[in-house]
């Protein structure tokens, strides 16, 4: 699961939009320099260093487990990108892949910072990083302890991290929780295709060759076309199944989803 879909940051490369119109990167830059000037110099992974710039000026104006949670998002994204962009060899300019080098063991620095900081958070967010970044089980079972409350419930990121907790575990519950990832998807976007690879694995699993079909033709339909549909429609032919039907309600499902209106269809 790509944890990082949701960003609480409103950034663009030059200015924080939406969040608060005086302050600009070079601004931050300018009066807190400790904020970029230990990350990479270069242009490589732009946007991802701006995020952790603007992130690390919110957590330092207010250090809120939010804020930290933003933070550390960033921190993962941006390692990742400059852990690989540090591997490029420079042959005239050393200096740009030191800056990298100095970038990744920032980040790593940081991230630690913000685990340590949080290690007594009730932020399910956090609490999630603890568990699958660290393995610690206390943090997985605060947070399970937590999946009924209606902020943990209405947050589609948290769904997606207790389905796949649930997974490795209990397939009906796992297919519940995607359920509720396709409800909380608002108007105009569109989930995370992991939903939707989950749940066609499961469904043909369990054998349910309609329900796979279903969803594997409702990825396709959001522009996921990296799914093989083949299996699951050779088995549906194989029994003299009408797929256009299939194709008819998977085009509704899309619209559904796709329009903010999805609702579970457990008995479908």
């Amino acid at each position: 699961m790509r944890w990082w879909l949701i960003s609480g940051l409103c950034v663009t490369s030059a200015l924080l939009s939406g969040c608060d119109d005086t302050i600009t990167l070079n601004k931050i830059c300018t009066e807190t320099p400790g904020f970029c000037e230990d990350l990479n110099k270069d242009s490589h992974c732009k946007e991802q260093r701006a995020e952790v710039i603007f992130a690390r000026y919110h957590e330092y104006k207010a250090p809120t487990d939010d804020n930290r949670y933003t933070l550390l998002k960033n921190f993962e994204k941006y390692n990742e990108c400059v852990s690989l962009a540090s591997k490029i060899e420079h042959i005239k300019l050393k200096e740009k892949t030191t800056s990298r080098v100095e970038g990744h063991l920032t980040s790593l620095k940081e991230m630690t910072r913000i685990y340590q900081d949080t290690i007594n958070t009730e932020h399910p967010g956090l609490l999630y990083y603890h568990w699958s970044r660290r393995n610690n089980r206390m943090a997985l079972n605060k947070l399970l302890n937590m999946q009924d409350q209606e902020n943990v419930k209405s947050d589609s990121e948290i769904q997606l991290f207790l389905a796949t907790f649930y997974a490795k575990i209990d397939d009906d519950k796992t297919i519940d929780i995607l359920y509720r990832v396709l409800e909380l998807n608002k108007a105009g976007e569109t989930p995370d295709p992991e939903v939707f690879a989950s749940l066609v694995s499961i469904f043909y699993k369990q054998q349910k060759y309609k329900h796979a079909y279903t969803f594997a033709r409702v990825a396709q339909l959001s522009g996921f076309e990296d799914i093989d549909i083949l299996p699951v429609e050779h088995k549906l032919s194989a029994s003299g199944k009408d797929l256009d039907s299939l194709d008819t309600l998977a085009a509704k499902t899309w619209e559904e989803i796709n329009s903010g209106e999805f609702l579970s269809p457990r008995n479908f």
